[in-house]
């Protein structure tokens, strides 16, 4: 990917406005921090991006290397180099692990990889996420801790190598050394395939770790400031309070609010 362009995004869940209008880029190699206080609107940001059909987009366009996707679905955004790792990541009773990851794959694929190709890929995966061949062959998620599930989602990254990867939360619940492993992937793919992240935290310890060179505030579904990747610091280590003072923005939030989706939505969709 060499650019993601975010045109007047106004986004609206369960006939609520929730973005109202935003605007933002992003190029080749970024690793951007969204930030802002809870309920903001990060996460339907994220979601609005991967096509997920239960965020409406009433007004303006998403436009991936000069192409608009703002109509196109989840499948196909995500074969044009486009992914999300889930804040909850759903479970999938059923459907192995190791045969989703296939799956996935061939879904990018003019024809099915051979299966010495794929297992070489997905050992060599599993490796850097510390994910064992039992854990590969138990239904998608079923059983597994916080911590396996968001290191699931950084193997499929790896699995799929997108120009784009959407993270929210992919930090939260992590042990120390799941969250470094977590963030030395992500580094490593940045640095090697040139993949663009945009990143939701609540820890500026994961920031303090993939060092983005790019900060967004978004503050009541608009985004209100872009700058260096200190300002995300700047921010974890004044507030928004000083923020508002600094910058002379008003950090409240104004007019409804925003609906809070059920888990049992995303799996029905994932």
């Amino acid at each position: 990917m060499k650019k993601l362009s975010i045109e007047n995004l106004v986004v609206e869940v369960e006939n609520k406005v929730i973005l109202k209008g935003v605007n933002l880029e992003i190029d080749s190699g970024d690793i951007l921090a969204l930030v802002g206080p809870n309920g903001h609107g990060k996460s339907t940001l994220l979601n609005a991006l991967m096509g997920n059909p239960l965020y409406n987009i009433i007004s303006g366009k998403i436009i991936m290397d000069g192409v608009d996707i703002t109509s196109m679905t989840p499948d196909e955004r995500s074969k044009r180099g486009m992914f999300m790792a889930f804040q909850t990541p759903p479970e999938i009773e059923g459907v192995s692990s190791i045969d989703f990851y296939k799956e996935a794959i061939n879904s990018h694929l003019d024809s099915p990889i051979s299966l010495f190709d794929y297992y070489r890929k997905l050992n060599s995966s599993s490796e850097k996420v510390k994910f064992d061949s039992t854990m590969k062959n138990r239904s998608l998620n079923v059983g597994f801790s916080g911590g396996e599930k968001k290191r699931n989602e950084i193997l499929q990254m790896l699995l799929l190598n997108p120009s784009l990867a959407l993270l929210d939360e992919i930090d939260s619940g992590l042990d120390v050394d799941a969250f470094k492993l977590i963030a030395d992937n992500i580094i490593e793919i940045s640095k090697v395939n040139k993949t663009s992240f945009m990143i939701i935290s609540h820890y500026d310890m994961l920031y303090k770790l993939v060092k983005p060179n790019k900060t967004a505030v978004l503050i009541d579904g608009k985004i209100v400031k872009v700058s260096d990747g200190d300002l995300a610091f700047e921010i974890a280590s004044d507030g928004y309070e000083a923020f508002s003072k600094k910058y002379k923005i008003d950090i409240e939030k104004h007019g409804q609010e925003a609906p809070v989706l059920s888990s049992c939505a995303a799996k029905n969709r994932k």
